[in-house]
């Protein structure tokens, strides 16, 4: 797949997700968005980044440190994801957040734009996020901060999903995948950098950062039912997984994951998977 179609591909995936992304009472995207803000620590008047910001994890908590003296900025390439961040921002009165649709890759903003750029579960997406990175560092003031969070990715894991999961979905029901989205071509891909953290450290020391800090972290994934997660499980990355299935292997997968995944609640409690993220920080050098 060349990088136009692949781009088409997941812009489409998350505007037709937007509607019900992150709202159908799974949580993980919010606490994530939250805690690598935390991470990130924007100060009062700071300008903030979020790339792929989806309907805001990123970008609400940000606004409400950086006050009315700062400002936050939010880019997707999905058009539908910034239209639902805009009515959030709107219901919010966010006066200081400014929404854009933009390609994450290619980055259009004056050098020295920002103090912080971040990106939750987004850099993962850009067809070729070291080379993007290197177009960030200029757009940072001196002493800024690059924050992102990612799966942890190994050899046995799926990617995109909590390490559980490399158990649940069977390989054969993905014989029918394109080359570029099986498990072994993502795995490739994403191992290539961000699986060591020495990699990643090197990576962007490359891209012109330094003092760079990668933190394993679990994120509490909740959810009401397996149903409710497999529902969830279509607005978010693994809508692209979905779309690639045949309706008879989509609705075996559906059936397995929904089965499986209620057997671990405990009772009729939620389920609740601790799902392990990477918190990567980094600054400009100078």
């Amino acid at each position: 797949m060349d990088t136009s179609t692949y781009k088409t591909e997941v812009a489409a995936a998350f505007n037709s997700a937007a509607a019900s992304y992150d709202r159908l009472g799974v949580e993980f995207f919010t606490p994530m968005g939250r805690r690598l803000v935390e991470r990130a620590a924007p100060g009062e008047g700071a300008r903030v980044l979020d790339i792929g910001c989806g309907r805001g994890a990123c970008v609400f908590p940000a606004a409400e440190r950086v006050g009315p003296g700062g400002r936050v900025t939010g880019i997707d390439v999905a058009e539908a994801m910034i239209e639902e961040a805009a009515k959030e921002a709107a219901l919010r009165d966010a006066a200081t957040v400014e929404l854009r649709v933009m390609d994450g890759e290619y980055p259009d903003f004056a050098p020295r734009s920002f103090d912080v750029v971040l990106g939750s579960y987004s850099i993962i997406f850009l067809p070729d996020a070291p080379a993007a990175l290197a177009r960030y560092a200029p757009l940072l003031s001196p002493g800024g901060r690059l924050a992102f969070t990612s799966p942890v990715f190994t050899e046995d894991t799926f990617p995109f999903l909590p390490p559980v999961f490399t158990e649940l979905i069977p390989r054969e029901l993905l014989l029918d995948l394109p080359p570029q989205w099986q498990p072994e071509r993502l795995q490739e891909r994403f191992n290539s950098w961000l699986a060591d953290p020495a990699d990643l450290a090197r990576t962007l020391e490359e891209a012109g950062f330094q003092e760079v800090s990668v933190v394993d972290e679990p994120v509490r994934l909740v959810a009401e039912s397996g149903r409710a997660w497999v529902d969830w499980s279509h607005t978010q990355g693994m809508r692209l997984l979905w779309n690639h299935l045949s309706d008879d292997k989509r609705q075996q997968l559906r059936t397995r994951l929904i089965g499986s995944l209620d057997a671990m609640r405990d009772g009729d409690g939620p389920l609740t998977i601790d799902t392990p993220v990477r918190y990567v920080t980094a600054t400009v050098r100078t």
